[in-house]
């Protein structure tokens, strides 16, 4: 019975310990929280890659927010708070980078990539298409022909003979 009870207590006091901070910041407006919700979920997390801020626990995403929010209280735009952490930490805080000369292969290296498989992959069947399609002899050399000739010559001279 003290084992369960230590059992219980122990768990009541880890949980505690468990719950995830949440960020609370009171906003002028409803529009103010919908602005912060989108850019806080437009913007990649500079440590965990794939997530956006709003979703990660890093404490570089917890700075972030609160940045966002700061500026957010200042007045600043949503350009202004895009363009301010590009140039802080680049382009990949975006996950939808723009277009420019930096970002093309990033843009249109898929689809070359898709389209040089496609062409190699027509090159390869196009062969094999002629390779199928005509007999050894056009494929072979005049000598060659003359050499297979004898040697088919010979070979039902062989038969023939015992």
């Amino acid at each position: 019975m003290k084992r369960l009870i230590a059992a219980v207590l122990l768990g009541l006091a880890l949980t505690g310990l468990a719950r995830a901070a949440i960020d609370t910041y009171e906003f002028k407006d409803e529009a103010e929280r919908e602005r912060f919700r989108t850019l806080t979920e437009e913007l990649r997390c500079p440590k965990c890659q794939n997530q956006n801020i709003a979703d990660s626990n890093a404490p570089i995403a917890t700075d972030l927010r609160r940045e966002i929010f700061r500026m957010l209280e200042e007045g600043k735009s949503n350009d202004e708070i895009v363009d301010y952490l590009v140039a802080r930490y680049g382009d990949f805080v975006r996950y939808k980078p723009p277009v420019n000369a930096r970002t093309l292969l990033l843009w249109y290296g898929p689809a070359g990539l898709l389209v040089g498989g496609l062409v190699v992959l027509g090159i390869i069947v196009v062969r094999r298409r002629r390779v199928e399609s005509t007999p050894a002899k056009v494929m072979l050399s005049a000598d060659e022909q003359v050499r297979l000739d004898a040697l088919l010559n010979s070979e039902n001279q062989d038969k023939k003979d015992p």
